[in-house]
């Protein structure tokens, strides 16, 4: 538990996120099509993320999976590279050549089966999978996700398990009201802020993939 802490405000600081909640880090990009206060409908870009799946609760598989993911972006990885702990991160090459990759938020957990899949998503620097260094770990993967439209309820606060499920609820309630989008997966959790933001400034996401009817 103090090794997870410990990587949670190790990543979280390279991030530029602050106690009040200001955030520096890149984002996915997307188009706001409707919008109803905390609730809205995002026409999201294409992207890609580093993503990994963890059997257990929600509680156990984030822990887990959140080691997994943060030893990649820290260094982990197949070709050799440094990461020294900077703003943004600096990866140096055996060629003396060095990229400089800017750590990204949300980190988004959604369930797949009886566990978790938790994902990263990458710079967009980076345009092809093949451009990213890859992992030692096995249970890292990546995927492009595709253009979509995703609806989304935004919520400040301390997050669990029982209040994500109640803001789930609240967003498949306002999809169908919509009359013109059908949800097409399961919610998932998207997370912007480091541990020690006070929770009126966090910034969290329920968010689920729909498509137009």
């Amino acid at each position: 538990m103090k090794k997870l802490f410990i990587s949670i405000i190790s990543l979280f600081s390279l991030t530029g996120c602050s106690l009040f909640g200001i955030r520096k880090e890149e984002t996915p990009q997307y188009e706001i099509l409707v919008k109803n206060k905390n609730l809205e409908i995002r026409q999201y870009a294409p992207y890609i993320v580093a993503t990994t799946y963890v059997d257990g609760s929600f509680e156990e598989s984030q822990k887990k999976s959140f080691r997994i993911l943060a030893n990649y972006i820290f260094g982990d990885n197949e070709k050799k590279v440094d990461i020294s702990m900077t703003s943004p991160v600096v990866i140096s090459s055996e060629k003396n050549k060095s990229v400089k990759i800017a750590m990204t938020a949300p980190v988004t957990q959604n369930p797949v089966g009886p566990g978790w899949e938790m994902s990263f998503m990458m710079p967009s620097k980076f345009k092809n999978i093949e451009d990213l260094p890859q992992p030692k770990d096995s249970r890292i993967s990546f995927k492009v996700i595709e253009s979509k439209s995703i609806a989304v309820i935004t919520f400040s606060g301390f997050w669990s398990k029982e209040k994500n499920q109640k803001m789930a609820d609240q967003l498949k309630t306002w999809i169908l009201e919509q009359g013109e989008y059908t949800p097409i997966s399961e919610p998932k959790f998207a997370g912007y802020d480091p541990p020690w933001t006070i929770p009126l400034f966090r910034r969290n996401e329920m968010m689920i993939d729909i498509i137009k009817r």
